[in-house]
């Protein structure tokens, strides 16, 4: 919990992964979802969808707001979801995240 008493902000994030297909998530710390993906611990679908990246993320104030958002995203296209990403934040071009050695 943040040191001003408040809840730790909630991030719904998508991943590229294998087969160009996308994976939409909700999670406290976004690197830490993608290592836990990348390692085989994340969701049933990234251990048979190897993730590659993370395409983006927005941060919410709260888990309900979070959830709202990943419905709404889990009910859109593949291309609607890359257009998506493009609105969201993402890490620096210079800092990605590489898979688990």
């Amino acid at each position: 919990m943040p040191a001003d008493g408040s809840s730790a902000p909630w991030f719904l994030y998508l991943l590229e992964c294998e087969g160009n297909k996308i994976y939409t998530g909700i999670t406290t710390d976004v690197e830490r979802r993608f290592a836990q993906h990348q390692a085989g611990t994340g969701a049933k679908y990234t251990r048979s969808h190897k993730p590659i990246r993370v395409l983006g993320w927005k941060e919410f104030e709260n888990r309900s707001e979070a959830s709202k958002a990943e419905a709404a995203a889990k009910r859109l296209n593949s291309a609607q979801k890359r257009d998506l990403c493009a609105m969201l934040s993402t890490y620096p071009p210079d800092v990605r995240l590489q898979p688990a050695a």
